[in-house]
């Protein structure tokens, strides 16, 4: 039986992947940075190196992602790549971003690399933007101002639900059919800001509009939800390459490997609208 620990089990993506490889038979161990409280979770801090050692022990594979907060990726998954191999781990499927590969001094690019160099088996999954990001990281806007607050202008982005990376994840971590290889993953259309907003009024039944705000607007806001200033800056330079077009790519990757079609932004509002309907 094979044996995967998952970090981030807790998030969206990992909570949803642990279900799918619980059901596939596999026995998985959900890292988690708190005290373990529920059967197969086990203690582990990326930032820190604790307790990876003994949660990577006797496992088959490790689904890798950085921990949000941190801006330079690499120095929390390099380690953990290493620990993998030296546990005898035999394939990593890391968790990166589409574009990361833009420039191999990325923080994101530079764990890829070494991934790819460590001699294990291996995947890089690289997503485009969240749908799930509407009803998390921008709700508070929507809520308190009944607006879609973002710097990005009129362009467009590919979005993918979460649930649909969870399930390439998945097909990577019970098959070795597309082993050694990267992928970028997207929704199947590509939409601005005002079209997502006019579909979540749609499903939730509230007007609910975007304004393109000020970039220095948008850092006032990350730092004021006490968010790192190097992170907060680090996501003003992914907005500004989705305000530059650079998210606007379609990809058959979703299709290809789970057999399913995305799921579309519409069916993502109606599963998610009681979340803007108050």
């Amino acid at each position: 039986m094979t044996t995967t620990l998952v970090t981030g089990a807790s998030g969206q993506i990992g909570s949803t992947l642990v279900d799918l490889l619980s059901a596939q038979g596999q026995t998985v161990r959900r890292a988690t940075s708190r005290t373990p409280s529920l059967a197969g979770e086990v203690s582990v801090n990326l930032a820190t190196g604790e307790g990876l050692a003994a949660a990577l022990a006797g496992a088959d594979q490790l689904f890798l992602m950085a921990p949000p907060g941190f801006a330079n990726q690499h120095e929390l998954l390099i380690p953990a790549i290493d620990a993998a191999k030296a546990a005898g781990v035999r394939k990593v499927l890391l968790l990166s971003a589409m574009g990361a590969n833009a420039d191999d001094n990325i923080p994101l690019r530079r764990a890829e690399r070494h991934l790819e160099r460590s001699g294990l088996a291996w995947n890089v999954i690289r997503p485009n933007w969240f749908m799930q990001n509407f009803h998390t990281f921008w709700l508070h806007g929507i809520q308190t101002q009944g607006q879609i607050l973002l710097p990005v202008g009129g362009a467009k982005g590919s979005f993918i639900d979460t649930r649909d990376i969870a399930a390439v994840a998945a097909k990577l971590l019970s098959s070795d059919d597309f082993v050694n290889a990267e992928h970028d993953l997207t929704g199947s259309e590509a939409l601005d800001h005002t079209q997502v907003a006019a579909i979540l009024s749609q499903a939730s039944g509230r007007t609910i509009g975007y304004t393109d705000i000020p970039e220095d607007a948008m850092r006032q806001g990350l730092l004021g939800a006490g968010l790192p200033a190097d992170y907060a800056e680090f996501l003003l330079v992914i907005l500004g390459a989705f305000k530059a077009g650079y998210s606007e790519r379609i990809t058959d990757t979703v299709q290809r490997i789970t057999g399913q079609a995305p799921i579309r932004l519409a069916q993502y509002a109606q599963d998610f609208k009681a979340h803007w309907a108050s």
